[in-house]
């Protein structure tokens, strides 16, 4: 049981754009406090995922409690939580958030405020926090400390006056991070006598303990043994530990109002967990459930299929578990002729989709095959209905369809003047309108309305690409609007690949078919008969491209004699070839789907 006062916790996250260095700060502060022993500490002691280390990169929010002794003699329990920067986690951002009171908003000394700053800032007053701003990496030469916080004042409206100046990868001034998390940050509130109601914060799959739950407790007690029910399901669950993160695993007797930890409860059946549920006493019922999270909404979609189909059993328990690790990803079952049997799944971007495909590569040994990436089409049919399109396999008929409309966002893109114009130039290539240009010292804040379907592919990777990596991107889904849509169909050999279906802009669809086409002939490998390539819209062909067959030389046996017996060899060939033609099945490889599908640089 913990002795620690209501008013000397303290429950907070750090926020910050892509590298400004959370997770190192996270790092000095576990280092500072005594959570780990030198011997322990690693980089980023936090991102345990074997791809946030390779990636360098926060995918999971994690949380770890310190023990802080301040300068008043005074202890203080600290619960942090260190969120993920990019724009495709900011599910995880906002689910941290619901279960702090305040937050520490961490800019590089030397880039500035970027966009991701702005959306993380956003979402923490959304949430009331207390937020303290602190300045990282003032120990570079190109650090500008003045200009940025001059800069945090204008673009956020902020008081800097007492930002807190430090350098995680040294070390410098840790210990003012801390001061100012027990000075300026709020304690939680709670009563320890009501009935139990605890958050959902996040939960995950352990093979030896079953579902670990992360809880952040509001109202009342948690204790070993204790019966709960889940309110959204009503399941009821006796549990089996209680503990909290340090960031090892620590067992504990109970948690309190105010407290984040996990508990496990032999729960199998994943279904029975939802992110942002409320759980309370079996027993004293809490009378209402607390506000929980808003769903996310996927918004690029995509079919995961199993190369072997033996495995797609393995492959829907295996997303079944990660759905539980990541509320933000949706699945359900479809077929598809190419590829058989497997699932269209949602994503919240691209990067979210590659990180899935990976960990179900490399935690589940799965070997999958991703068809083309999808956004979420509203298709208004002439007799008045709407249907929701996420494969554009089953668009209907041209003849039925009276008007399609596709998602756009309103993407914040922040640039150093000297890019600006190769930015909008990229910003109205991709059917972009203006909506705003702002600049704050040397950078400037360009506001655009873009189609979402223009933003999936690569627009991220050309965006870094004409800006030399000093473009900072993030983007909010801002409605739909009606736009002259087709559907490419991509034909090999006369049959329909649905693999490679996509739907674009009617200007663009046929250059894109042609691309398309064009990749395919050089990633087919050759049969020993023509293959035709076409990209279709509709019944009409807008681009072909020819594979040559193999040839074999089936005359090499014949040297010298009658021209007749060669002639006979090549003529039984050509009709060998005519036969394969009509029956002949073409094998694609893997590799040739998301190959075919990446755009032009």
């Amino acid at each position: 049981m913990t002795d620690t006062p209501l008013e000397r916790i303290r429950n907070f996250s750090i926020i910050a754009h892509i590298d400004h260095g959370k997770s190192t700060l996270a790092d000095r502060l576990i280092q500072f406090t005594g959570g780990l022993t030198a011997r322990e500490m690693t980089a980023q002691v936090l991102d345990s995922m074997e791809l946030e280390k390779e990636r360098g990169i926060t995918i999971k929010a994690q949380t770890v409690r310190l023990s802080y002794t301040a300068k008043d003699g005074l202890i203080y329990e600290l619960n942090l939580m260190d969120t993920p920067g990019h724009v495709d986690f900011a599910y995880e951002v906002s689910r941290s958030l619901a279960a702090c009171e305040g937050s520490l908003l961490v800019v590089d000394a030397s880039q500035g405020v970027e966009a991701q700053t702005l959306a993380n800032v956003y979402q923490a007053i959304d949430a009331n926090h207390e937020i303290v701003p602190i300045l990282n990496k003032i120990d570079l030469p190109a650090a500008e400390v003045d200009r940025v916080k001059q800069q945090i004042e204008d673009v956020i409206g902020l008081d800097t006056s007492d930002a807190v100046e430090i350098s995680a990868k040294t070390g410098l001034n840790i210990e003012g991070v801390l001061e100012a998390l027990v000075k300026r940050l709020p304690a939680p509130k709670g009563d320890a006598e009501a009935p139990l109601k605890a958050l959902l914060v996040d939960s995950w799959y352990d093979q030896y303990l079953g579902v670990v739950i992360l809880v952040r407790i509001k109202d009342g007690r948690m204790k070993r043994g204790q019966r709960i029910r889940m309110m959204s399901s009503g399941a009821v669950h006796a549990i089996e530990q209680v503990g909290v993160f340090t960031p090892k695993m620590i067992p504990t007797d109970d948690l309190g109002p105010g407290e984040i930890g996990f508990i496990t409860a032999a729960i199998k059946t994943v279904a029975d967990c939802n992110v942002g549920d409320t759980i309370t006493d079996d027993r004293i019922p809490a009378t209402e459930a607390l506000p929980g999270f808003k769903p996310s909404i996927p918004v690029v979609w995509c079919g995961l299929y199993p190369i072997d189909a033996d495995d797609f059993e393995k492959l829907r328990d295996s997303l079944g578990k990660l759905r539980l690790n990541d509320a933000s990803f949706h699945y359900e079952p479809e077929t598809s002729a190419a590829l058989g049997f497997g699932f269209r799944c949602g994503f919240l971007g691209l990067l979210h989709l590659e990180i899935i495909q990976e960990r179900l590569t490399r935690e589940f040994d799965l070997e999958l095959i991703a068809t083309a990436p999808s956004v979420v089409y509203h298709i208004f049919k002439t007799n008045g209905e709407m249907q929701e399109l996420h494969n554009p396999v089953d668009m209907p008929d041209g003849s039925v369809v009276d008007h399609i409309e596709e998602p756009w966002i309103k993407a914040t893109i922040m640039v150093p003047d000297d890019y600006l114009g190769s930015v909008l130039q990229l910003c109205t290539e991709r059917r972009g309108q203006q909506v705003d240009l702002t600049y704050v010292g040397n950078r400037a804040m360009a506001v655009y309305r873009i189609p979402l379907n223009e933003v999936v592919f690569d627009f991220y990777d050309r965006l870094k690409s004409v800006s030399r990596g000093y473009a900072s991107f993030d983007y909010a889904m801002d409605g739909y609007a009606e736009s002259d849509l087709v559907r490419i169909s991509i034909l090999v050999n006369g049959d329909l690949v649905d693999a490679l279906s996509f739907i674009a802009h009617r200007a663009a669809a046929e250059n894109r078919g042609r691309q398309i086409c064009a990749r395919l002939k050089d990633l087919i490998p050759k049969q020993l008969f023509k293959i035709a390539i076409q990209a279709a819209i509709g019944s009409r062909v807008v681009a072909r491209e020819t594979i040559s067959a193999l040839s074999k030389d089936v005359t090499a046996k014949c040297y010298g004699g009658d021209i007749s017996r060669k002639r006979k060899l090549l003529e039984k060939q050509k009709e060998g070839k005519k036969r394969m033609r009509q029956f002949g099945k073409v094998e694609i490889p893997q590799s040739a789907f998301l190959a075919a599908l990446k755009m032009d640089a």
